[in-house]
């Protein structure tokens, strides 16, 4: 898996750290949880997009962009991150906003990652729910070459081929962490959305051979349409690297009972977990991604899903900067 003969340009702090979870897993009466703390990636409060921009952003740069264009839901994480990158590199950044949630709280609509879209300097966009997003991207990037500008444009959740490396890279990083400190990993567990993450990190597993078994936790589409399109992003990112053989398709797994009413719209398994993370080891989840991810686990745990002597590690991928889009969510538990 030679990774290393990609352009990257280097934006993140890297290895993240690989944490132990104790007081979860005493509050949770086992097994042995971890966190794999990619909210520590540095760019703009972190995430794990940061690793998929380190590849995408270095292709801006050969091509000689000016402009970066993305786009994401309302608070969306991979927007705010590209938007940083985008700071950091001198470059400008068009980001498109999909109303996915239908809220028009003030907090909601301009706060969290908005506000910080717009500190970083993005022009910023508002598309309707529903929106075919990879078209209104390119008639803006066709908006701009008209208007002289060299665009790029990078899919929602920098979810491709070259976004995924950073993740097929971060199961590198990670197995390597597990050897240093002789930790067994049983299970790795992430959230997935856009399915970049996952596919990324189950063409690393397999490209290792690694035995850590991948269950991605749906926060937004059903399971079948979901594991279809991490195996997919898999695929043509195995066929990327120049990996032999196939994906198989049983490594890609993915649990969507946790999605609630939609992408983005709160549940009582989401607060839970953000603020038993919160008040137990003193971590800030986000309520799109992580915390449905960890509200996941959590209930998988409570059912008996797990082994008592197991380690699962929990992939964190950071946003807890969109808390400040749903404080009337967290209301009830705060009082």
């Amino acid at each position: 898996m030679d990774i290393a003969r990609f352009p990257r340009v280097r934006l993140g702090h890297f290895p993240t750290p690989l944490e132990p979870l104790e007081n979860l897993t005493r509050a949770l009466g086992g097994p042995r949880l971890w966190i794999k703390r990619d909210d520590c990636t540095g760019l703009s409060t972190g995430g794990n997009k940061t690793r998929k921009l380190e590849f995408l952003m270095a292709e801006a740069q050969a091509l000689k962009a000016d402009v970066v264009i993305t786009q994401g839901a309302t608070q969306s994480n991979h927007a705010r991150q590209t938007v940083a990158a985008a700071a950091r590199l001198g470059m400008h950044c068009h980001i498109l906003l999909e109303d996915r949630t239908g809220s028009t709280d003030p907090d909601y609509t301009d706060n969290g990652n908005v506000l910080l879209d717009r500190l970083h300097g993005a022009t910023v966009e508002r598309r309707a729910g529903g929106s075919n997003m990879q078209a209104e991207m390119e008639a803006v990037a066709a908006r701009l070459t008209d208007a002289g500008r060299r665009p790029y444009v990078i899919p929602g959740g920098g979810s491709n081929p070259l976004g995924a490396l950073g993740y097929a890279n971060a199961a590198l990083e990670l197995v390597s962490q597990a050897t240093d400190r002789g930790l067994r990993i049983d299970h790795l567990v992430t959230a997935t959305g856009s399915a970049g993450t996952q596919a990324g990190l189950v063409v690393g597993l397999q490209a290792l051979n690694s035995p850590i078994r991948l269950l991605g936790i749906g926060v937004r589409a059903p399971r079948e349409r979901q594991e279809a399109m991490v195996h997919d992003l898999g695929c043509r990112t195995w066929d990327l690297l120049g990996l032999r053989g196939e994906l198989p398709r049983e490594a890609v797994v993915a649990n969507c009972d946790y999605v609630g009413g939609g992408y983005g719209v709160p549940t009582p398994g989401m607060v839970e977990a953000v603020t038993l993370l919160a008040r137990t080891e003193g971590l800030l989840l986000d309520p799109v991604y992580s915390g449905k991810g960890m509200a996941g686990l959590i209930d998988l745990i409570r059912k008996g899903a797990f082994k008592q002597d197991e380690n699962i590690v929990f992939l964190h991928t950071g946003g807890s900067v969109a808390l400040f889009g749903y404080p009337s969510t967290f209301g009830p538990a705060l009082r």
